[in-house]
Formats: structure tokens, sequence, C-alpha cells
């Protein structure tokens, strides 16, 4: 069997319409002698009736459920658009089957609301196959070796398509959404920007990472590992999309190395709220392992350390930072914060050790009077922590700077 796993996020389900033009893709699919396995996330988005967080609103003004009731509420979203989805292939011919994720062989851990995956057997997605079936997967979700029902957290069914894909060895995991491929930027804040045709999986891993919002990082991850093709595209247009392949397979949209032709994209995350934390006087030079070690036992995630004898900078997510200053003010460390924080983030292969590039970057943000409170580096990525008003003048000017809407390598 030549096997493509098809997945199709809410805005491709979200209503009848939409659901017809997915069966087209997957009647296509199966006119060209392949074998698709269906993947749904829940129907529509924040808002819409069946989406997870309208499922979770249903528990408004009731005593707080349990981590594991509130994974058995959330899933029900991927339950209903899966045995929807099947209606509309049954309409058209088709012979679908669904599965939950534990029944298509998703096996994870029993951390509820954002289980990892442990291994993927697809013994009953591929008996359905060979029936001549097409398996319609609710993602987002799975169940752990004792039976209980988990899911796998946000952009958690990018990652049950993957899995699956790398559990059959697919030819190409297409993940179907309502953008055509991989973006230069956010087109709602550069209308310009441009599709990327193909992008190396560290280079993705980097974007989704960094607030791209089109594949989850954790993805792209299981992809890399088992070197799993991805095709990211439009439900709703013919344009090919974006390739995410690795190595040698990959085409560097640029293929030069100098600062006009390093970066691949910018991407932006806002929310978030900065600290400086003071060392007490007389405090032992510990402090600063104290400190950390006692946010990450609260679960928090700590991003852009800029850490000095006597004081640390750093920023967490906007939802987390109650729990960072009730850690503060029990380790009795001094500090100050500052809300409406953004961080915009430069990617490319190529911007390691290339002279010239943070030139560019400074050049570009001063000329839009853009500050910048923080930043950090590594091999493929500049970022830089803004004040959120100035966040989207920086990404526009950043995007501008290195030409990313003409260059060639995009479609």
């Amino acid at each position: 069997m030549r096997v493509v796993v098809q997945k199709f996020g809410g805005t491709s389900v979200r209503d009848f319409e939409s659901r017809d033009r997915v069966t087209e893709w997957v009647t296509t699919a199966v006119s060209e002698g392949l074998s698709p396995v269906v993947v749904v996330s829940a129907m529509g988005r924040k808002g819409d009736p069946y989406a997870t967080d309208s499922l979770l609103g249903l528990m408004k003004g009731l005593p707080e459920a349990t981590p594991r009731e509130k994974d058995l509420l959330m899933m029900c979203g991927e339950i209903f658009s899966a045995t929807v989805m099947a209606g509309h292939l049954r309409l058209h011919g088709l012979s679908p089957q669904v599965f939950l994720g534990g029944e298509a062989g998703i096996i994870t851990d029993d951390r509820f609301g954002d289980a990892q995956i442990l291994e993927v057997n697809p013994t009953a997605l591929r008996t359905a196959l060979l029936e001549g079936k097409v398996p319609v997967v609710a993602g987002f979700q799975g169940k752990t070796p004792a039976g209980q029902f988990t899911t796998l957290g946000r952009g958690g069914s990018d990652t049950t398509a993957v899995a699956i894909g790398a559990a059959l060895a697919v030819e190409v995991v297409e993940i179907f959404t309502d953008v055509d491929g991989i973006k230069t930027a956010d087109p709602r804040i550069v209308p310009d920007a441009r599709t990327i045709a193909h992008l190396d999986y560290d280079e993705v891993f980097q974007l989704a990472n960094l607030g791209a919002r089109v594949l989850h990082p954790r993805a792209v991850e299981i992809a890399r590992q088992f070197s799993v093709p991805i095709r990211i595209r439009s439900t709703f247009s013919a344009n090919p999309g974006t390739l995410v392949v690795g190595g040698h397979r990959a085409m560097d949209p640029w293929a030069h190395r100098d600062p006009d032709h390093a970066v691949t994209g910018i991407t932006q995350l806002e929310d978030l709220v900065q600290f400086l934390v003071r060392s007490p006087t007389g405090s032992p030079p510990d402090w600063p392992y104290r400190l950390f070690s006692a946010l990450g036992d609260r679960g928090v995630s700590v991003d852009l350390v800029n850490l000095f004898p006597d004081h640390a900078y750093f920023c967490v997510p906007g939802q987390v930072a109650p729990a960072t200053e009730e850690t503060m003010r029990h380790l009795d460390l001094p500090y100050d914060y500052w809300t409406e924080r953004a961080k915009v983030s430069i990617v490319g292969s190529a911007i390691q050790g290339l002279p010239g590039v943070v030139g560019r970057i400074m050049s570009a943000l001063n000329q839009h009077q853009v500050e910048v409170l923080q930043s950090s580096d590594s091999h493929s990525t500049i970022t830089l922590l803004l004040k959120r008003s100035q966040m989207e003048t920086a990404v526009t000017a950043l995007h501008h700077q290195f030409g990313l809407g003409t260059k060639e390598g995009l479609v």
C-alpha cells in the first residue's frame, strides 16, 4: 500500500461545505492509488459550538474538574468531528471507519492535558486499510497502557497525524489548514508575506517553537526523528504549499550565504511578562539556582534569561506570571516586572557566524524607533524582546529589511 495521512484542522471541518471540500481531497487521494488515513481536529475555532474552548466553557460556574475529567470533556470535540466527517465520506461512496486515538494505537503517559506519546501500534489502522476502508482518526488524544483517555496538548492533532505517519511509514503527511503553507511572516501583520516552497525540519521547528502556529513543534520533532515528509497546504486551494523534509532533501530557498540571503522567516510571540530579579543583600551566590529550580518545580518555563552576579532578567508566558511572583515572594527575592511584552524572532539556517546580519536587524529597528529590551541567539535564530506595542512594526520592518516578500525560492 501507498499510505498517506491527511490531517484537517478545525476550520477545514467547521461546516458542511468545508467538509465536502475535505471529502474531495480524500477522494482524490484514493483515485491516485493512495490509501488515506484521515485525522481531524475539533470543528471550528474558539466560539464555535464544538471547539475545544467551547466545550471547556460548559464547566463555567462549576467546581473545577480534575485533569482527567477535563481530558474526557476536551476529547469529545474530535470525536464529534471524526463521526460527522465519516458521514460525509460515506455520502460520497467511501467506506470510513472511525477511530479514537487510543483505538488507532496511540499509547501515552498519564500527563493529562499534555500527554506524551510512548508508542504507536498501527495494527488496527493497517487492518482497516487492507480491508479498503478509510480510517478517520480523532486527533489530539490517546490512552495510557492502563486504558485511561488522555489529550496531547494544544496542537495535538498535528502530533497525532505525524506519529501515525511514522508508524505506518507513509509517503507523506499532509497538514491541511486555512493558509497555503508556511509564510515568511504572519500575513495578518505583513500582507506581502510569501509561502516558502521547501524547508528543513530544523528551520520549521524554530519557526513553530517561536510563535508560528501552522505546525506544532512536537509534530516536527517526531517527523525529524523518523524522516517523515510533511506537506502543509490549504484545504481551499490547489497551491502545493510547503514541503518539509530533512538534510539534503530540503531545498534551501536562498541557496547563498550572505546577509541578503540569510533569513528564512520572521515570527512573533506575544503575551509575555518580563521580570527583573535582584539578589538580596548578603544572599549566598546560589540564589539563581534556587530561583530557577523553584520555578521549574512549579512548572514554569522561563525564556530569554540574562544572568548577572546580582540580578537576572527573564520572561514567562502571561498565564504563569502569578505563579512566578508567588515563587519569588516565597524565596524572598526582590523583583520588578513588566507586562505587555512580545518577542520577535529572526530564523534562518545561514545566520550562525555570518557577519552583517545583526547590523541589518538593528538598522531596521532603529529606523522605526523600536527599542530592544533583551535578546538571545542560537545557531539559527536571533530573538528580541520588545514592547508589545512595537511588535507589528518590528515584524514588518525586518521582513522588508531582508526582502522576504520578493526572494527566489518562494511561491
